[in-house]
């Protein structure tokens, strides 16, 4: 989603783009989120966020690595400590519903509250 990419970079957020531009019907979830995941396990990005067709299987494939905690997250996550409670380091969106101003509610939510173990807010660069 082009909009969230430039409104984290707005923002003073680095991004990293490990997908494909354009819905595709015939991608492979994991060929776009095991980049991503693969870095968050390692230890070079700190979260991230993945936009796929319901975020379920992105949330599959990402939890696979270990220290990836992925979860599907959608409009009912906006007032709820739930990126508190489960301590996610990455949120996979539903890119096909989900509304602009929702996007950018959820995920601000997520880079900026204080999680409750050993992460802190992520910081625009």
């Amino acid at each position: 989603m082009q909009y969230l990419a430039a409104t984290l970079r707005e923002a003073g957020y680095h991004v990293t783009a490990f997908g494909s531009h354009l819905l595709q019907n015939n991608d492979h979830r994991p060929d776009f989120i095991a980049p991503l995941a693969g870095a968050i396990a390692g230890g070079s990005m700190d979260s991230g966020i993945a936009i796929c067709g319901g975020g379920q299987g992105a949330a599959a494939a990402a939890n696979v690595f270990t220290g990836v905690r992925a979860r599907p997250v959608d409009e009912t996550f906006i007032d709820q400590p739930a990126f508190e409670d489960k301590d996610l380091n990455l949120i996979c969106l539903d890119g096909r519903v989900v509304s602009r101003a929702a996007t950018w509610e959820l995920v601000h939510n997520f880079l900026t509250r204080c999680f409750s173990r050993t992460r802190r807010p992520a910081q625009p660069t």
